[in-house]
C-alpha cells in the first residue's frame, strides 16, 4: 500500500517551465565513470580478493596437471612439511589431534546442514535455501571430479594415524567443513559484528582441523590449503551475488521480503541522489504503512524548503522485479493470460510505467499523487519513484472512516472518468481508495494501471470500487447512487465479470453482520450470465506442463543427492 498526495511540483515557483540550459539549485549531472549513488559492488574488497586467490590457485592446478616436474616438486615439498610435524608428534598430542580430527566428520556436519534447512524453512526465506541447496550440490560434485582426476594419494613415507578414505586432494573433510561453517555464517548470522566475529570461529574452527590432519598425517598442506580457499570463496561468491544483504537481510524480525532494510549505506544513498537528481534536500525518511505494501518499500519523505515538506516515495530493486515475475507467472497458470501479465525485463522499466500511469491518469483529470521524477541508485538494479503526498489522507476501509453520499458519488465518478478516458485501475481495494482531508477521493498505487483496457477490466474497476463503498454505506443506496452514471446493464455486467481473481481481499467484502457484498449487489442487478475469467491457450498449457516438469526435476535432483551433499 502507498499514501500520497497530489503535491505541487518542487519547480514551482522557479520560473514555470525551466528552459534546458539552466539547472536547478542542488541538481547535479553524475560525470561520466563517477559511481552512482549506491554501487553494486555485491562482492565486497574482500570476496575480490578472495576470488582472486582462488583463481591464482586454478591456475596453479592447471601448471601442476599438466606438467609433472611441478607435481613432483610440490609433492616433495609437501612431505618436507609433513615429516618435520611428524617429529613433533607426542602421545598426548596425538590424542589432542584426534579428537580434533572429529571436527571433518559426518556427524558434525550433516546437522549443521539440516540445521540451517530447517531455520531457512522455517523463516521462509526461500532463495537463500535453493542457493544453498545448489551450491552445495554443485561443490560437491567439482570436487569429486577433481579428485578422480588428480587421483592423489595419501602422504607416502609418512606415519597415518587418522582414518581417511579416497583420494588425498582435494580434502573432502576440510571443504565440507568450510562451505558449512561459511553456509551458516551467511545464511543464519546478520551482517555486522556477529557475522564478523563468526568469521574468525570459522578460521579457528577450519584451522584447528586442518591442523589436525596435517599432524595425523592424512593430507598434505597443498590439499587442505586449496580445499580450505575453495571452501570460502564458493558461498561467498554465491550468497553475495544471489542473495546480496542489501536486497536478502538476514533478519528474525516479522516482515515481508518486499521491504529492503533502510541501513545506512542506503539512506545515504538516497540522500546523495534526491539532491544530485531532483534537487530536493532530504531531512528525514521513514517506511510508511509497510503492512499494506506487498510489491515495494513505500517510505515517507522530510525534505527542507517550501511549504511543501512531505513527499512520497516507493523504493524499487531487482528482488521486486523478480517478485512481480513469479506473480505473473502464477497468475498465467492458475487463470490464463489476463490483460496486461507481461513481466518486466528491468527495474528500470518497471518504475518508468507506473510513473508513466501517473502521468496519463494525472493527465487524464484522475485524482492520484503529482508525479514528481524518478532517482536512481543503482542502474537496472534499484530506483526510488517520488510523488507529492496526501497529508491527512485515509483509507477507505480504515474502521474510523464514515463517508456520505456526497464521497460515494465522487468515487464513482472518477471510475466513470477512467471508462470515459480509456483507462482502468485494475487494483481497486481499500487501501488504495483515499478520502482526503478535503473530503474528496483519491486513487493511488496505479503501477496495475492501463491504457485502452478491455471491456471487462473496465466492468471489474466499476465492481471494485461499489464494493470497497458497500463497505461504509448501504448496499442499495451504493446501486442507486451508481445508476445515476451507469446503466443497470453495466452494473450486472460488472458484477458478472467480478471473481476471486479480481478482488483478492475476500475476507474484507462481508459486511459486519456477515452479508456477502458481492450477492447483494448480484441480487440487485438485473440478470447477467456469469463471464468467465479462465483464459485457456497454447502458452498456458506450455508453462503449466513446464513449470511441473521443472518441480519434478528439481526433487528428483535433491532426493537422488542427499548423500552427495552429505545431508543423508
Amino acid at each position: 500500500m502507498s499514501t500520497a498526495r497530489e503535491a505541487p511540483s518542487p519547480f514551482a515557483g522557479r520560473g514555470g517551465a525551466r528552459p534546458y540550459d539552466q539547472t536547478l539549485p542542488g541538481r547535479r549531472r553524475r560525470p561520466s565513470g563517477e559511481p552512482a549513488p549506491l554501487p553494486r559492488g555485491a562482492l565486497h574488497p574482500s570476496g575480490k580478493g578472495w576470488l582472486a586467490v582462488t583463481l591464482i590457485g586454478l591456475v596453479c592446478w592447471i601448471v601442476v596437471a599438466v606438467v609433472p616436474p611441478q607435481a613432483i616438486a610440490v609433492t616433495a615439498v609437501d612431505l618436507a612439511v609433513l615429516d618435520a610435524i611428524a617429529r613433533l608428534r607426542v602421545d598426548w598430542l596425538t590424542d589432542v589431534m584426534l579428537a580434533l580430527h572429529a571436527l571433518g566428520s559426518t556427524w558434525l556436519v550433516r546437522p549443521l546442514r539440516w540445521l540451517t534447512i530447517a531455520v531457512l524453512v522455517a523463516f521462509r526465506r526461500w532463495r537463500a535455501l535453493a542457493v544453498l541447496l545448489l551450491m552445495l550440490w554443485l561443490f560437491e560434485a567439482v570436487l569429486g571430479m577433481v579428485a578422480w582426476g588428480f587421483q592423489r594419494p595419501r602422504p607416502l613415507g609418512v606415519e597415518i594415524l587418522g582414518g581417511w578414505r579416497g583420494f588425498a586432494h582435494p580434502s573432502l573433510p576440510v571443504a565440507g567443513l568450510t562451505i558449512t561453517l561459511m553456509a551458516v555464517l551467511y545464511t543464519l548470522v546478520p551482517r555486522g559484528p556477529w557475522r564478523n566475529r563468526g568469521k574468525w570461529i570459522v578460521a579457528v574452527g577450519v584451522g584447528l582441523l586442518v591442523t589436525s590432519r596435517l599432524y595425523l598425517g592424512v593430507d598434505h598442506p597443498t590439499d587442505a590449503l586449496a580445499s580450505f580457499v575453495a571452501g570460502v570463496t564458493y558461498p561467498l561468491v554465491a550468497f553475495r551475488v544471489f542473495t546480496p544483504d542489501d536486497a536478502f537481510p538476514v533478519t528474525y524480525r516479522r516482515g515481508r521480503a518486499a521491504h529492503l532494510a533502510l541501513d545506512p549505506r542506503r539512506l545515504t544513498a538516497i540522500h546523495t541522489a534526491l539532491r544530485d537528481q531532483l534537487g530536493l534536500d532530504l531531512v528525514d525518511v521513514k517506511p510508511f504503512n509497510l503492512e499494506e505494501s506487498f510489491g515495494s518499500t513505500p517510505l515517507r519523505l522530510e525534505v527542507a524548503g517550501g511549504p511543501e515538506r512531505l513527499l512520497f516515495a516507493k523504493l524499487y530493486a531487482a528482488s521486486h522485479m523478480r517478485a512481480d515475475r513469479w506473480y505473473k507467472l502464477g497468475r498465467t497458470l492458475r487463470y490464463g493470460r489476463l490483460e496486461d501479465e507481461r513481466p518486466f525485463n528491468t527495474v528500470r522499466r518497471l518504475v518508468q510505467y507506473e510513473d508513466y500511469m501517473l502521468r496519463v491518469m494525472r493527465d487524464a483529470g484522475l485524482p492520484v499523487a503529482e508525479p514528481l521524477g524518478i532517482v536512481e541508485l543503482t542502474p537496472e538494479r534499484e530506483y526510488l519513484i517520488v510523488t507529492g503526498f496526501f497529508d491527512g489522507a485515509r483509507e477507505l476501509g480504515d474502521p474510523g472512516v464514515e463517508i456520505g453520499v456526497d464521497v460515494v458519488d465522487d468515487a464513482l465518478a472518477v471510475v466513470r472518468r477512467m471508462w470515459d478516458t480509456g483507462l482502468a485501475h485494475r487494483d481497486i481495494k481499500p487501501a488504495n481508495v483515499l478520502l482526503r482531508a478535503d473530503g474528496r477521493v483519491a486513487l493511488i498505487d496505479v503501477f496495475f494501471g492501463e491504457v485502452r483496457p478491455s471491456p471487462w477490466r473496465q466492468a471489474v474497476d466499476l465492481a471494485a470500487m461499489m464494493l470497497v463503498l458497500a463497505l461504509k454505506v448501504d448496499v442499495e443506496v451504493v446501486y442507486q447512487r451508481a445508476l445515476r452514471l451507469f446503466s443497470a446493464e453495466e452494473i450486472a455486467e460488472a458484477f458478472a465479470a467480478t471473481s476471486a481473481a479480481t478482488r483478492p481481499s475476500l475476507r474484507k467484502l462481508f459486511t459486519p453482520q456477515g452479508r456477502d457484498l458481492t450477492a447483494a449487489f448480484r441480487e440487485l442487478a438485473p440478470p447477467h450470465p456469469r463471464i468467465a475469467v479462465q483464459r485457456w491457450s497454447a502458452r498456458r498449457v506450455g508453462l503449466t506442463v513446464a513449470v511441473a516438469l521443472v518441480a519434478f526435476l528439481a526433487v528428483s535432483l535433491v532426493i537422488s543427492n542427499l548423500t552427495a551433499l552429505g545431508l543423508r
